[in-house]
């Protein structure tokens, strides 16, 4: 869970409609009206990207009159099936995937079990990708692939940094060239096969 205590506050005398903040919102929660930047404060989850990046400085980041929550409970759901789909994308459920809001990898499991196809859509269920916004996206494209579900960027969008190569996906080619430099490839995917398919710690087996 991560409770969300800000909000974007525009000041509509310095913004010029510059489209900047919806481009890097990581829940799509801006848009424009009127030619001025509003913020659909039930999708906006207080990550302050908009305000560190508006280029007039038309942003600022003001409490909340009520504090939210942003979470997806694993324990409401069938948690064998989120289990299959964290290690269909070669992650332990009870694996960290972003720092910043401390979401694991079963909790995104569970929003794209209870209906999430975005990342923008996870981001808003769990709060993953609204800490530093930039490394968290990969991990949630690779088990939105692993359920079969394969979204593209909002045309326009900074959201997105993309997919990177896994362990498990380097090409044997790649393996052969550089075995004789001090890469062992199918040592680390050994060792990384372990890490995801170890017991889980908080529930009973």
């Amino acid at each position: 869970m991560k409770m969300i205590t800000l909000m974007p506050v525009i000041d509509a005398q310095k913004c010029k409609g510059c489209k900047t903040c919806i481009r890097v919102c990581p829940t799509l929660a801006m848009k424009l009206e009127e030619k001025l930047a509003v913020v659909d404060l039930e999708r906006c989850r207080g990550c302050a990207n908009c305000e560190q990046r508006c280029p007039e400085y038309a942003i600022v980041m003001a409490p909340r009159p009520e504090p939210i929550l942003a979470g997806v409970d694993p324990a409401n759901l069938d948690y064998e099936k989120i289990r299959e789909l964290c290690l269909k994308a070669r992650f332990h459920p009870e694996q960290t995937l972003c720092y910043c809001t401390g979401t694991r990898a079963d909790e995104v499991a569970g929003a794209i079990l209870l209906g999430a196809k975005t990342p923008e859509d996870i981001s808003c269920m769990t709060g993953i990708r609204t800490g530093c916004k930039v490394e968290c996206i990969e991990p949630v494209l690779r088990l939105l692939e692993a359920a079969e579900i394969h979204p593209t960027p909002v045309p326009g969008g900074w959201q997105w940094y993309g997919r990177t190569i896994t362990a498990w996906e380097i090409p044997v080619s790649v393996k052969q060239k550089y075995a004789s430099r001090g890469f062992y490839f199918d040592e680390d995917i050994e060792i990384l096969d372990r890490v995801v398919s170890a017991p889980l710690q908080g529930k009973e087996q």
